[in-house]
């Protein structure tokens, strides 16, 4: 029997799980408070992507090291949005039309995708999930709004963030091989 080098995506998650609040007190010190989520959540997804193509020994101190990076890019990205003089904003930062039509189909697509994703969800994750990722509410908001605790709030939106990411690989890798009729 041949094994695989690579970490069980459910071990991964419950490493995850379990060492989430340590992530989240280390990047408490470089970030404000209101985006520790965000980045908490980010760690887990680049972990998950990172442990589907290659090898991750130590867990832990691979999603620590993710976390780290994604918060000090976060800050930079902070700093950098409010250094730009007014001259830089003749034009408008954004192109207001699209003038790629294959770029909207794509978003379009990924959109509904992830709606696809939200659907197979059971109904407390699905609550949890969309109220934290479509409506932008706080784990502590929504655990006043659906009467949970923080934990299992946060438990529910991160169970939530690994099934819609399973599913939409499912769905490309199925997508994939229905449109050019090749085995892999």
């Amino acid at each position: 029997m041949k094994m695989h080098n690579k970490i069980n995506k459910s071990t991964l998650s419950d490493i995850f799980i379990s060492y989430q609040s340590t992530i989240r007190g280390f990047i408490s010190l470089i970030v404000k408070p209101d985006e520790i989520d965000d980045i908490v959540q980010e760690t887990f997804v680049r972990c998950y992507e990172a442990n589907l193509k290659q090898e991750i020994k130590y867990a832990r101190s691979y999603m620590l090291k993710t976390a780290k990076n994604l918060a000090l890019n976060h800050n930079a990205k902070w700093d950098n949005k409010f250094n730009d003089s007014i001259e830089d904003f003749v034009e408008p930062p954004v192109e207001l039309s699209s003038a790629n039509f294959e770029d909207d189909y794509e978003s379009k697509e990924r959109f509904l995708f992830f709606c696809r994703a939200t659907d197979q969800l059971s109904g407390s994750i699905r609550k949890c999930f969309i109220l934290k990722k479509v409506y932008g509410l706080s784990q502590k908001e929504i655990a006043q709004y659906l009467q949970l605790s923080e934990s299992t709030v946060e438990k529910h939106v991160a169970r939530g963030l690994l099934k819609s990411v399973q599913y939409m690989e499912r769905m490309n890798y199925n997508v994939g091989r229905s449109s050019t009729g090749a085995e892999k």
